[in-house]
């Protein structure tokens, strides 16, 4: 009896946990399908759509007809180069400099790693207007601390103040270097724990048998990284394609910054009185969506590949 009582009471306890499983995730499935599922379905379906925000007349289903005008319109395709650039430049500058930091300080005392780790990662849990407000200063033309260490009363390098966030030469560079700052935090962090967890004997093995320490780096930490790195390139793309909060902040889409996610906003919330501007705004989510889906898809491919 015993014998066939243990499955029993082992499907009836495999049972219950599962139920207590489910009921302890119920309040974040429910926030995520609320908040994430269905808007990205109403999103996708109003792409194909004339919607209006707040229109009460009849919304008609217009086919590709969003897509095709996505193509054509100058502004988008503006933006999109610019998220790009944004995104070619941050993202390997990102990892490359992370990796770097981490490399330098990982293998000293802890309060010194402490610290500095303490130091890289304050941007990112500070609120992203607070630190915008900083720099916004920092790059003001008339009393800004860039314009004054370069200008007359410092370093004497210009001869006049420059509008850094004005100007469409310096501008999207400026925007950059911000996000920059912003986003080297977390991956310092990660990868002075990929690197503490590097195993030390092929470190060693390797330098036994006369390994510099670039081929140390390469042939044996690197390849242990790569599940980290692969993280940081993932979560760093998906961040620079979404740069909003400093173009809204900063420029407000003007001097040649507009990205993809600023236009989006200003399509669907600010042209209310442009026919078909939510199901257009919608359009754009859409081929944004697709371009951070490929790109993640091609670096877990290459990663695969290694």
């Amino acid at each position: 009896m015993a014998r066939n009582a243990n499955p029993t009471v082992s499907r009836a306890l495999r049972r219950h946990e599962n139920v207590s499983g489910y009921l302890f995730m119920l309040p974040s499935l429910i926030f995520f399908v609320g908040f994430v599922i269905i808007p990205m379905v109403i999103c996708i379906f109003t792409s194909f759509t004339d919607s209006m925000m707040n229109n009460t007349n009849p919304v008609h289903f217009v086919g590709l007809g969003n897509f095709k005008k996505l193509f054509q319109d100058q502004k988008f395709l503006e933006a999109l180069r610019n998220t790009f650039v944004i995104v070619l430049v941050s993202v390997p500058v990102t990892c490359a400099f992370s990796l770097w930091v981490a490399s330098s300080i990982y293998k000293m005392g802890n309060v010194l790693l402490s610290a500095f780790r303490c130091i890289f990662y304050l941007p990112v849990v500070t609120g992203s207007v607070a630190v915008t407000v900083v720099w916004k200063w920092m790059f003001n033309n008339y009393y800004g601390v860039f314009n004054y260490v370069l200008g007359s009363e410092g370093l004497g390098l210009i001869e006049k103040n420059i509008n850094w966030l004005g100007d469409s030469r310096f501008a999207l560079g400026c925007i950059i270097l911000i996000l920059l700052t912003t986003s080297v935090g977390q991956p310092i962090v990660l990868y002075v724990s990929a690197l503490g967890n590097v195993d030390q004997t092929l470190v060693e093995a390797a330098k036994v048998d006369g390994a510099t320490n670039f081929q140390v780096f390469w042939r044996v930490k690197w390849p242990q990284m790569l599940p980290t790195t692969l993280y940081i390139l993932v979560i760093t793309t998906i961040n620079s394609f979404q740069c909003f909060a400093l173009i809204q902040l900063l420029t407000s889409g003007g001097s040649g910054t507009n990205t993809v996610m600023y236009y989006i906003y200003y399509t669907a919330f600010k042209l209310t009185s442009t026919p078909g501007h939510f199901g257009y705004a919608n359009a754009m989510g859409v081929i944004l969506a697709i371009f951070i889906g490929a790109l993640s898809a091609l670096q877990f491919w290459a990663a695969k590949e290694k």
